[in-house]
C-alpha cells in the first residue's frame, strides 16, 4: 500500500547524515556521538518520479543495560517488520563490528529487500576497504558518501526500482478515500463500528490491538467513499513494542493510501507529542485532514468549553490549523455523520480546481494592494499564476525575481488563497518561479 525506507544501523555510521540528504533538510540531529537519534524522524522523499518515506532510526544496540538503547533496539525492529526496504547502513572507516553482524543477523531474518550501504567511502583506498561488508552475506553492497552525496544517485536508482507505484484500482477511480488516524485508544475502531452499524472491529481497553491497513466501500446514508481502517487481533502478550512508533509506522501506511485522513484525538488527554507525530505525516504527504475530538461526553464542560478546546487545537496544529474540528462521542454516536460530511467537504476542496481567470485577477487584487516587499531596491512584479496539474492543490506564480520571495510572503499568499478559495482541511503548496 506504500513504500517505506527504514535505515538502520550500529550507532554513530551516518544514517541521520543519510536521512537528512534525502529528505532535503538538516531535520534529523547529526553529532559524533552515539545514540543521538532516540526517538524516530520521519520524511517524504522522491527519486525518478516515484514518492517514499524515510524513517530515520536510532542505532542498534542488542543487549544493553542503558534504556534508552533497549527502546531503541525495539523501535528499529519495528521498523524492519513494517517497511517495504530497509537500508543496512555500516561504517567503512571501522569494517566490520560485533555490532554489525548482530545487526545482519537479525535482518536476515526479515524476508525485505536489504541494501547494505557503506558510509563515508570518500576515496579509492576505502573503496577497496568496503569490499569485506560482502562477508556480511546479504547481497550487493553499494559505497556511498553521506556528507558529500557521492555514490547516492546509483544508490536510490537501485531503491525505487524496489518500490511499487500504485494507484486506485479502475472501479475505484475518482471515490474518495478515507482514513480513519489517531494514537492507540483514541476510539478508531468504536468510530468505524459506530457508522458501519457492526462490530466489525474488536474494541480492548489493549493498547495497538488492531493492526494492517485495509479498505473497504463504504456507501451508507448518502455517502460513497472508501473507508481505510485497521483490522486483525494480535494476542496480548506481543502487544509489547514501543506504541508511539508503531502507532506512526502504522499511520504512515494509512496516511499515504487517502485522501482524506479522519484524525481522532482523545478529549481527556488532548493533543500531545505522538498525536503530532501522526498530524505532522498527514501534513507532509499533503492529504486533507479533519480533527475529531473525540470522548468528548467525558469532559467537563463550562459555558465556552467547546470553543475554548477548538482554539487550543488550532494552537497547537500550527501553522496549518485551517482544519475542521469536530467534537464527538462513539459511545453515544454523538456527531458521528457530521465527521463523516466534513470529510467529504474537505475532499471537495482537495479536488477543487481554481480557472485560471480567477487565479490572474486575484493576483491583480493582491499586487495592487499588498505588492511583495523590495529588496535592494529592487521589486517583485507576479506577471502570472496558474494551479498545477498535481493530486494536492499546488500554485506556480511566475515573477521577475523569484528568488528575493521570502518565506513570510509566500505565508501571505497561502492565506490569502485559503480566504478568498476554500481549502479548509487542505494543505496547499505556493512556488514562485522566474517568468
Amino acid at each position: 500500500m506504500s513504500n517505506i525506507l527504514a535505515i538502520v544501523g550500529r550507532p554513530n555510521v551516518g544514517k541521520s547524515t543519510f536521512f537528512n540528504r534525502l529528505v532535503g533538510s538538516r531535520t534529523a540531529i547529526v553529532e559524533e556521538i552515539s545514540g543521538v537519534t532516540r526517538d524516530r524522524i520521519y520524511g517524504v522523499s522522491e527519486w525518478n518520479g516515484i514518492d517514499f518515506s524515510v524513517i530515520d532510526t536510532g542505532g542498534y544496540v542488542k543487549g544493553s543495560d542503558d534504556i534508552f538503547e533497549e527502546e531503541i533496539r525495539k523501535q528499529v525492529e519495528i521498523a524492519v517488520d513494517e517497511a517495504s526496504i530497509i537500508v543496512f547502513m555500516v561504517d567503512v572507516t571501522t569494517g566490520i563490528t560485533d555490532l554489525d553482524s548482530t545487526v545482519a543477523q537479525m535482518l536476515r531474518k526479515s524476508k525485505k529487500p536489504i541494501f547494505v550501504v557503506a558510509n563515508k567511502v570518500d576515496t579509492h583506498a576505502r573503496a577497496n576497504d568496503s569490499v569485506e561488508f560482502y562477508s556480511l552475506g546479504l547481497g550487493e553492497l553499494y559505497n556511498i558518501s553521506a556528507a558529500s552525496g557521492a555514490g547516492t544517485g546509483e544508490l536510490l536508482d537501485k531503491l525505487v526500482q524496489e518500490f511499487t507505484v500504485e494507484g486506485a484500482p479502475e472501479e475505484d477511480a475518482g471515490i474518495p478515500r478515507i482514513a480513519i488516524v489517531g494514537k492507540p485508544n483514541v476510539g478508531k475502531s468504536s468510530f468505524i463500528n459506530a457508522i458501519t452499524g457492526t462490530e466489525r472491529n474488536i474494541v480492548t481497553p489493549i493498547s495497538g490491538t488492531t493492526r494492517d491497513a485495509v479498505d473497504s466501500r463504504y456507501k451508507l446514508f448518502g455517502f460513497d467513499f472508501r473507508l481505510i481502517d485497521t483490522a486483525g487481533i494480535r494476542k496480548k502478550a506481543k502487544v509489547h513494542e514501543d506504541l508511539e512508533f508503531y502507532s506512526v509506522m502504522r499511520s504512515i501506511r494509512t496516511i499515504e493510501y487517502s485522501d482524506v485522513c479522519v484524525f481522532m484525538i482523545d478529549a481527556t488527554e488532548g493533543i500531545q507529542r505522538q498525536d503530532l507525530s501522526i498530524f505532522y505525516v498527514i501534513e507532509k504527504n499533503h492529504k486533507g485532514a479533519v480533527v475529531v475530538v473525540n470522548k468528548w461526553d467525558l469532559v467537563e464542560k463550562g459555558t465556552q468549553s467547546m470553543k475554548e478546546y477548538e482554539d487550543l487545537v488550532r494552537e497547537q496544529l500550527a501553522p496549518f490549523n485551517d482544519v475542521p474540528i469536530v467534537f464527538t462521542s462513539t459511545i453515544s454516536k454523538q456527531r458521528i455523520h457530521k465527521v463523516l460530511e466534513k470529510a467529504m467537504e474537505v475532499y471537495q476542496n482537495r479536488i477543487q480546481r481554481i480557472s485560471t481567470h480567477r487565479l490572474n485577477d486575484f493576483v491583480q487584487e493582491i499586487m495592487a494592494r499588498n505588492p511583495p516587499p523590495a529588496i535592494k531596491g529592487k521589486f517583485v512584479k507576479i506577471k502570472f499564476a496558474t494551479q498545477l496539474p498535481t493530486h494536492a492543490p499546488s500554485f506556480a506564480f511566475f515573477c521577475n525575481l523569484p528568488q528575493y520571495v521570502k518565506d513570510p510572503y509566500k505565508r501571505f499568499i497561502e492565506n490569502k488563497l485559503r480566504a478568498e478559495f476554500n481549502f479548509e482541511g487542505v494543505p496547499i503548496r505556493v512556488f514562485f518561479r522566474a517568468k
